[in-house]
């Protein structure tokens, strides 16, 4: 397509579902950048980290469900093009709500469909994922002739409602309007994993699994490669697909049909990395280690299968705080074990497609987030550091104090072996309590000085810690 910059956005009406998210929020702030005349964010939050700023740029903020039809039908009045992003169940304890992912992601996309139909709004971009063909089996620089993946072999139930969704949207292409002369025009986007300064799904969880000394393996072989995205680029993308539904680009000068529509593409940097290495410079600009040793994939699905299963008993606390996420789970394990990439090709050819940002710049740029992220926030030792602290003086309080009975008996005995007498132990138990004080004031007046905004933070952490916390503080300090 030869297009100026903002075909089809300048004085255009959007929405975009899941626009308070990480790549709709971004998608938004671009089509303000571009021109559009109104832009609806369409989201079941209120806020986000990018609320403030998309309400400055001048973005209406609805508040909606998509699973409720009247909810997007409000939302979608008189609009021009509409970016479904809105889906749930992606990865974590999401993915084992499978009702509430078949309402999201199928239910949802059907009364965006219907609405389109209904208010005659001729452009719908359908965010998908590689998921609608991977399915645990090896694809080496696919393209978009691959069989959608049998729905009855998906291991979970986002990608089977997703591929569900893609195929009502691609199928829905051409479909004409209830109450006007005109059709709707439909294309999906198939993104790789994405990433970028502020990604919330990802990166995040890998980072906090590695604080806390809970990434203690890789899992499959080295050669194992798959695709990744850098936000700019998937919104470009994006911006390309809805350029190509546009009616006056038709595909030959014979025929009125978009070149887009009806269409998938994979979009990705085009640069299949094993998502292990891919991480590796995020973990080592933090100081966080790599695991080093490896796991077959056929062990991790194992363990990932023995993580469903209790996670299923414990469905009614999914959404509990206390409850953290699973260490993995069985899709998530072909996600990074198995290689699946895939060729941009079609998406180059037929929208424009090309990387504005390569992946040495945008990791850059997401190194440099992260690093700024943990200036700013409480850093910590690993799980095993707490561990040690938290029992060891609860076992020290109790040999010093507890009640002459049970496994206080045994914790008494074992700790007069060490320090002779009982007066011994308590004057141990009060040192170390006074020491776990003095360590925790000293880090408060200090993180006045170099971190006030989590001074609170590290007087907690460092009364229950002592100097396996205060330890952090004193480099920060230094630096």
């Amino acid at each position: 397509m030869h297009l100026s910059e903002n075909e089809g956005i300048e004085g255009k009406t959007f929405v975009v579902t899941g626009g308070l998210g990480f790549v709709g929020s971004a998608l938004c702030l671009e089509l303000v950048r571009r021109g559009a005349h109104q832009i609806r964010a369409l989201d079941l939050q209120t806020t986000s980290p990018w609320s403030h700023r998309l309400l400055n740029k001048g973005v209406h903020c609805i508040r909606g469900d998509i699973t409720k039809k009247q909810d997007v039908e409000r939302a979608l009045r008189g609009a021009n093009c509409v970016f479904h992003l809105a889906s749930y169940g992606m990865s974590g304890k999401e993915m084992l709500q499978y009702g509430h992912v078949d309402e999201v992601n199928v239910n949802g996309t059907c009364h965006v469909l219907e609405a389109c139909v209904e208010h005659g709004i001729k452009r719908l971009v359908y965010v998908s994922t590689y998921n609608v063909v991977f399915g645990g089996k090896e694809i080496i620089n696919g393209n978009e002739t691959l069989p959608y993946f049998p729905l009855d072999d998906h291991v979970d139930p986002y990608s089977r409602s997703k591929s569900i969704a893609e195929q009502l949207v691609l199928k829905s292409n051409g479909r004409p309007f209830k109450k006007k002369n005109g059709n709707l025009y439909t294309c999906a986007i198939r993104p790789a994993a994405i990433y970028g300064p502020g990604e919330e799904r990802h990166l995040p969880r890998i980072i906090n699994l590695a604080k806390l000394g809970l990434l203690p393996f890789k899992i499959g072989e080295a050669r194992v490669k798959t695709d990744w995205i850098y936000i700019d680029n998937l919104v470009m993308a994006l911006i390309l697909a809805s350029m190509g539904l546009l009616e006056d680009i038709p595909q030959t000068r014979s025929e009125r049909r978009p070149i887009a529509g009806g269409q998938p593409y994979f979009i990705s940097d085009g640069s299949p990395v094993n998502s292990f290495e891919f991480i590796r410079p995020i973990l080592q600009s933090l100081e966080y280690d790599l695991p080093k040793q490896s796991l077959a994939v056929h062990h991790a699905l194992l363990l990932g299968r023995m993580f469903w299963v209790a996670y299923t008993i414990l469905y009614p606390w999914l959404n509990r705080w206390w409850l953290p996420q699973p260490l993995m789970l069985p899709a998530e394990v072909y996600k990074v074990g198995v290689s699946h990439y895939f060729s941009f090709l079609k998406a180059k050819e037929e929208l424009g497609y090309v990387p504005l940002v390569s992946p040495r710049e945008g990791m850059a740029a997401t190194i440099s987030y992260w690093q700024e992220r943990k200036r700013r926030s409480l850093d910590g030792p690993t799980i095993y550091a707490w561990l040690f602290s938290v029992i060891g003086m609860t076992l020290l309080f109790a040999a010093a104090y507890g009640p002459d009975c049970g496994p206080v008996s045994l914790i008494r005995g074992f700790s007069l072996f060490f320090f002779r007498s009982m007066w011994a132990v308590r004057m141990v138990s009060i040192f170390a309590t006074a020491a776990h004080i003095g360590e925790a004031i000293y880090a408060w007046r200090l993180a006045k000085k170099v971190d006030p905004s989590n001074s609170g933070g590290w007087f907690w952490q460092t009364l229950a810690l002592g100097m396996f916390s205060l330890r952090f503080l004193l480099k920060r300090a230094r630096n």
